[in-house]
């Protein structure tokens, strides 16, 4: 070997030397549908996408828990069909026992009051089963992100949902704890996560995380809309 030969191998002997590339995580589905046709149709599309990929299925509520629970994955992607229409209590126990993972309803049902049961079981975001391959990359997408999506035609009418009418509802969110609505209250006043943080001498981060979960539980993807609701009940003045 010449000179020129082991001073080029000579840094692969020193694991000290050694610089590994490491490329970014894929993101973990898990599918859950009562229909194979499905849950096949779905994985066909996600195993066509770079960063993803489909690590468990799952027909019924049992399967679920397992599945969940053995994968750990960064989304669930669950019909309510499979949870019992109307029901969604388990979306719920999933959301509280894998915090980690989020949950994208996946769905042929576009009624409101699953839409809102499913929003406030835990569930990150809503798509009807018509939404096209990109949309559902999306979803998936912005969901492991711990962002908040829903399908178009649902997000229309969600803040018409979530917007209480009843003269005897004591606050227009009671979803919101209420901290969460102090914080939304100034987030409707215009004031930055810094200016609120600074106002209740919090961290920063510790209002950013509660900006998060009050955008969950709004159902909104962003500070414009969220300001929209709150501004519409009244708050913010």
């Amino acid at each position: 070997m010449t000179r020129l030969e082991q001073n080029a191998v000579a840094p692969l002997r020193r694991g000290h030397d050694i610089a590994v590339l490491h490329r970014p995580a894929a993101v973990t589905v898990v599918l859950a549908d009562t229909q194979p046709a499905i849950r096949h149709g779905v994985r066909s599309v996600l195993e066509r996408v770079d960063g993803i990929s489909v690590v468990g299925e799952a027909s019924t509520a049992a399967e679920v828990i397992a599945e969940t629970a053995r994968c750990r994955p960064d989304v669930l992607v669950v019909d309510v069909d499979t949870v019992g229409a109307g029901n969604c209590r388990l979306i719920e126990q999933i959301a509280r026992g894998c915090p980690e993972t989020g949950i994208l309803v996946f769905s042929a049902s576009d009624c409101d009051s699953t839409l809102i049961a499913a929003i406030r079981a835990g569930a990150r975001g809503y798509l009807l089963k018509n939404a096209d391959p990109d949309q559902i990359v999306r979803g998936i997408q912005a969901v492991a992100a711990g962002e908040v999506l829903i399908g178009r035609t649902l997000a229309a009418r969600l803040g018409a949902l979530l917007h209480p009418t009843s003269d005897h509802s004591p606050y227009p969110f009671p979803q919101l704890t209420g901290k969460e609505r102090e914080v939304l209250d100034r987030i409707a006043a215009g004031r930055s996560n810094v200016a609120i943080a600074r106002e209740f001498t919090l961290a920063s981060k510790t209002i950013s995380n509660r900006v998060s979960a009050i955008f969950a539980k709004l159902g909104v993807s962003d500070r414009a809309q969220a300001i929209v609701l709150a501004r519409d009940a009244g708050l913010g003045r």
